[in-house]
């Protein structure tokens, strides 16, 4: 009976010894989950020549830089900690739509010594005439997606996303798609009106928002 309690004792003990000689497997990091609220949209209207619908989950604000121009503003996602910075300008002879789709590049590159590499997707919605680019900029870059989308002859808007928070591309990767459907959303309801800017600087606040 002793002989079988020893014998026993001494397999769980080689047991043992044998799995703290075990390498550890190392596991991924995982991170909190988050909740998404449910998607709902309401039409952005102002003083400037473009609507758009957005969720009703952000807010407009005015772009305050001392340098931001008429219908500069940012689409703030305050759930998340992010936003997507607009600006607008109107094709003119003294900025060509050449030289302001150049500068939306320049703002893509400007991130490769960091980017893992950037994809560009077309943007073709003849109905609203509206036309771009998207870039979605992969690493951990302080903008992931970066888009401008233009008339050819009178309007041009960009827009870029940005997180209030460390660049880390794997804990924020399903925010970013959940922020990617609300910009196709709002570029596929893009409507351009007249080409008049409102005289003051920054956004004209006569706005109207109907949820939808």
């Amino acid at each position: 009976m002793r002989n079988s309690i020893f014998f026993l004792i001494l397999i769980l003990s080689l047991g043992f010894i044998a799995s703290c000689d075990e390498s550890p497997t190392p596991r991924r990091y995982t991170y909190f989950r988050i909740p998404f609220p449910e998607k709902q949209y309401q039409k952005f209207d102002s003083t400037c020549p473009f609507t758009f619908r957005h969720p009703v989950y952000t807010s407009i604000q005015a772009d305050q830089d001392r340098d931001a121009q008429p219908c500069y503003m940012n689409l703030v996602f305050p759930d998340f900690n992010a936003k997507i910075h607009i600006s607008y300008k109107k094709i003119t002879d003294n900025e060509s739509l050449y030289e302001l789709t150049e500068d939306a590049f320049r703002f893509v590159v400007k991130h490769n010594v960091i980017a893992e590499g950037y994809e560009p997707e077309l943007i073709t919605l003849t109905d609203h005439d509206v036309y771009g680019l998207l870039y979605k900029i992969q690493g951990d870059v302080a903008s992931s997606i970066q888009f401008f989308v233009t008339d050819s002859t009178d309007h041009y808007l960009r827009g870029a996303l940005y997180f209030n928070a460390a660049p880390n591309r794997d804990s924020l990767q399903p925010v970013i798609d959940f922020i990617r459907a609300d910009i196709d959303t709002m570029l596929q309801s893009l409507k351009w009106k007249q080409a008049e800017l409102p005289g003051e600087s920054g956004m004209g606040l006569g706005t109207t928002q109907a949820q939808e």
